[in-house]
């Protein structure tokens, strides 16, 4: 292996459901308390936190992003968090790329904006060239192993072509069952490490994906050249990101205005 390569830090981008113990999980493959729980700190940050992890002779950087459907978030402060996951998009391009996405959500029914979620980062910021591994999450009380779940849901999952690279059913709560928690440790580690070395995708640095062809066609528009292409933009993020279209129209002239202002 390059020494460089070695010594580099791999970037993990964490996103996903609110409420499904995000912070709990990166404090897991830690092993020690790196991020602040809800119950720590009353999350209202609209933008990202970096997390230095090390394990198995490696170093990670794992960026929690805020849940995009968390009930706080309001129309602009949706918008907000968008922009800001392109932007830390954009700052890992500049930083070595991506290395993994990591897609948590709490055991249960999978959403349509669950659904729009993943779409919304696999798709639409990273245009399906990272791999992305799904972590279910409070399954302390499964009965039988915790992979259960994922073996009677994966087929939904399938169904609703939600694809992912790997997959860990864990607990990230020590309580009563200290087994499983270490377990899960063990296996989200293993996961990790499985889809960030190897025969795995190099670590993707941006390229031509929708939201830089958005870009391309707004600075187009700004211009004043392509203006038929106006009206295909927002259409786009409502049909694949499941936007409604007074967002979808919104977060278009964001990202034209901030088009006008490069």
């Amino acid at each position: 292996m390059n020494p460089d390569a070695r010594n580099k830090h791999i970037n993990v981008v964490l996103f996903g459901q609110g409420g499904a113990g995000k912070s709990s999980l990166v404090n897991l493959i830690a092993g020690e308390n790196v991020a602040k729980t809800s119950s720590d700190l009353a999350r209202c940050t609209l933008t990202w936190e970096e997390h230095s992890v090390n394990f198995g002779g490696d170093s990670y950087d794992i960026f929690d992003t805020v849940g995009l459907e968390e009930p706080q978030l309001g129309i602009p402060q949706y918008l907000d968090a968008v922009e800001n996951a392109y932007s830390l998009i954009q700052n890992l391009e500049r930083q070595g790329g991506i290395d993994l996405l990591m897609f948590c959500m709490r055991a249960g029914r999978l959403t349509a904006t669950l659904q729009n979620n993943y779409r919304l980062f696999n798709e639409f910021l990273c245009e399906k060239k990272v791999p992305i591994v799904i972590v279910i999450t409070y399954l302390e009380n499964e009965v039988g192993e915790m992979d259960d779940w994922w073996k009677r849901n994966k087929d939904t999952f399938r169904h609703q072509e939600f694809y992912v690279d790997g997959h860990a059913c864990i607990t990230a709560i020590q309580g009563n069952c200290p087994e499983r928690h270490e377990q899960s440790r063990t296996t989200l580690r293993k996961l990790v490490k499985e889809c960030t070395t190897g025969g795995q995708k190099r670590a993707w640095k941006g390229g031509d994906n929708l939201f830089v062809s958005l870009m391309q066609k707004l600075r187009g528009l700004v211009l004043g050249k392509s203006r038929s292409k106006k009206d295909k933009i927002a259409p786009r993020l409502t049909k694949r990101c499941g936007l409604s279209p007074d967002v979808a129209k919104q977060l278009a002239d964001r990202i034209k205005k901030d088009v006008g202002a490069t």
